[in-house]
């Protein structure tokens, strides 16, 4: 099947062509049509399956063949994003494949001066991408209008779960219009997402292209038995004996990634940290940076990382193994997208057995162990618990949940509260 087969105008099938695609992806293939259709969805798709072009092509070819009369441009799509990095990439892609299209799109989202994001909504938009907490700012200022609404897509509802946006999420609900289309991609299918199913979408059509919570089958997983002191040293080891030019490693705090970058700039490998707690154009800086080659390693925690949609990564290393066992599947995401083979590897000490005992509990498999010569792991040395921060320890998928708790109280909180989370 081609893109010519799915019903989209020669404008979309143009920006298709210049971006070198000739052929859908599953989830394309799957969704595209029954957007079309003008059906709600609820899509199971991991990360780098073509998600993105799976609802930003019909999207913008429904607004294409339901032009309003003349006049003022109005918000009439929506995109709720979790994290301003994926903003940016959605946004990034509105406009690639809009560009040969009247349509005018904007993002906003935290952490940058609010004014320009004014000044672009009074011009008028046809398509917006958001944050939660910026776009409440907004309506809370009655600077954008939301009541012309023709879709809502929610990307990643699983993270903006897990962040604690569901409030934010209800109150955005409550100010659209009740006749719309709804979509919502997920990579995982909680609990709390069937849920959010519930109340959100109209007879859904489940589109699923990969088994829920299954890691890609495009990426080779190994798990290497270290001790905790030693695992910067393996880290090292592994980067410069088979020369990797591009790798992103995950550490589960902010402070950590601080802490590992400048550990292998010492060691002589060009890194950089991206994390929460970054400034936008520190961000926005060590990712271009990354993409481009300048720098060789990229430490992330897993909120910042959400927006790094990199085709080929060949290298994605967990320096610590995430708590929330579903952060893995969409840690080691990050490779084997579009098609390509990625390897994901685990750094694991005897303190984090539990965690991966979780892991490979929720992705039915067992991940490859292997012991990196001179590197073995003391057997005398026993597990301890793991700080989680905050005075929380969380087991398996506790610490989510309690995560969840925390933005909750949050949510109760005064408007500048709600501001800051949507600054992530």
């Amino acid at each position: 099947m081609s893109f010519k087969n799915l019903g989209l105008c020669d404008q979309l099938l143009r920006a298709i062509k210049e971006q070198g695609y000739d052929e859908p992806t599953p989830v394309q293939k799957e969704a595209i049509p029954v957007i079309l259709n003008k059906r709600d969805i609820l899509a199971g798709a991991q990360t780098g399956t073509g998600k993105t072009a799976g609802f930003t092509l019909p999207m913008l070819q429904l607004l294409h063949d339901h032009k309003p009369t003349k006049g003022k441009h109005h918000v009439r799509a929506l995109i709720l994003t979790p994290t301003r990095e994926l903003a940016s990439q959605v946004q990034e892609s509105v406009e690639m494949y809009g560009k040969f299209l009247p349509f005018k799109s904007t993002v906003i989202f935290g952490g940058v001066k609010i004014n320009p994001q004014i000044a672009a909504l009074r011009k008028g938009m046809d398509i917006v991408v958001a944050t939660p907490g910026r776009l409440l700012d907004h309506v809370s200022q009655k600077t954008i209008d939301l009541s012309k609404v023709d879709f809502l897509i929610l990307d990643e509802a699983d993270r903006m779960l897990d962040m604690g946006f569901i409030n934010d999420i209800k109150k955005v609900l409550a100010v659209l219009p009740k006749q719309r289309q709804n979509l919502l991609f997920s990579a995982t299918f909680s609990n709390e997402i069937k849920k959010l199913t519930d109340s959100l979408l109209n007879s859904p059509v489940l589109i699923e292209v990969a088994r829920r919570n299954q890691s890609s089958e495009q990426i080779k997983q190994v798990v290497h038995p270290v001790d905790k002191t030693r695992k910067r040293e393996l880290l090292t080891f592994l980067i410069k004996k088979d020369n990797w030019k591009q790798v992103l490693v995950f550490t589960r705090t902010k402070h950590g990634a601080n802490r590992l970058a400048g550990q292998l700039e010492k060691d002589g490998i060009t890194s950089a940290a991206i994390h929460g707690n970054k400034s936008q154009n520190a961000r926005t800086k060590a990712l271009a940076d990354f993409k481009s080659g300048q720098v060789r390693v990229l430490v992330a925690t897993d909120i910042a990382a959400r927006g790094i949609d990199i085709d080929q990564l060949p290298h994605v290393v967990n320096y610590e193994l995430p708590n929330v066992s579903e952060d893995y599947v969409h840690r080691i995401g990050r490779t084997g997208r579009a098609g390509n083979n990625g390897e994901a590897m685990s750094l694991v000490c005897v303190d984090e057995n539990e965690f991966l005992a979780n892991i490979e509990k929720l992705i039915k498999k067992d991940i490859h162990k292997s012991v990196i010569k001179g590197f073995a792991p003391d057997p005398s040395i026993k597990a301890e618990p793991i700080n989680m921060g905050g005075g929380n320890r969380a087991k398996g998928g506790g610490g989510r949940g309690n995560s969840r708790n925390r933005n909750s109280n949050r949510n109760n909180n005064s408007r500048g509260a709600n501001s800051s989370r949507g600054r992530r």
